[in-house]
């Protein structure tokens, strides 16, 4: 055996999985951050120029450090459910005029489609497998914000919730009313991975009048902020499993 060759091809080794491990850290630390941003975003503690030029900021060093891009291939968000569970007819449930990402909690649109599961009885059990339902990622991405944790009277409407931010696609998607978080932030996550179990947290949510469903939007970065587009063709067109 050639010592050198050998010697060089266990410094790279080394020196690859140094960097990739760096990279990985990098990404964690940069969606905690944008975590804390988010939360303020929402609780409307920060001004809206300071928030743009944090967000900006990490979303780019995110996509700088995060090591691969999202398929545009999607997979349907809720395990054993297709597209005729979206409520509505033909998705006309989505409904985004006068929302603002800066708005947080107080925004009065419905930039979403609500994805209703058979729970008659409101357990959070799918009425078939007396299972909780599994709610998907609905491609790779990673985890930049979590809410694992909701108490009955607060008036966060999103309840348990998770933002996923694809690197390459400039997209986010949005998982609401959860029973139960499966991620973290910073996770990475891979297409129809398991991410959490539809509930019935948040302000809406939580009431009776309200059937149990999984509330899922999805955002485009449009000049440094997500904005709200309609994704109710993916979502027909998603694979199911």
């Amino acid at each position: 055996m050639n010592t050198p060759k050998f010697l060089t091809i266990i410094l790279l080794f080394i020196f690859c999985g140094t960097k990739l491990y760096a990279q990985q850290n990098a990404v964690v630390n940069y969606c905690i951050q944008l975590d804390s941003l988010n939360k303020t975003v929402t609780n409307n503690t920060i001004d809206r120029k300071t928030a743009t030029k944090k967000l900006t900021h990490l979303i780019t060093q995110i996509d700088k450090n995060a090591g691969f891009n999202s398929p545009d291939a999607w997979t349907f968000p809720l395990k054993g459910y297709k597209a005729n569970a979206i409520g509505g007819v033909k998705g006309n449930g989505y409904f985004d005029k006068g929302y603002h990402f800066l708005d947080g909690n107080k925004h009065t649109a419905h930039p979403a489609h609500d994805i209703f599961i058979t729970d008659r009885n409101q357990d959070t059990f799918d009425d078939k497998t007396l299972k909780p339902v599994e709610v998907l990622a609905v491609t790779d991405g990673v985890v930049v914000s979590c809410t694992p944790q909701w108490d009955v009277g607060s008036a966060l409407r999103g309840g348990k919730c998770i933002w996923v931010y694809h690197p390459g696609l400039n997209l986010f998607s949005y998982y609401a009313h959860n029973r139960q978080l499966f991620v973290k932030t910073g996770d990475v996550v891979k297409r129809g991975q398991k991410i959490a179990e539809v509930g019935r947290t948040g302000l809406n949510a939580y009431k009776k009048r309200s059937p149990t469903h999984l509330h899922f939007s999805a955002f485009r970065l449009v000049n440094g902020l997500p904005v709200p587009f309609n994704p109710y063709q993916n979502l027909i067109k998603a694979s199911t499993l």
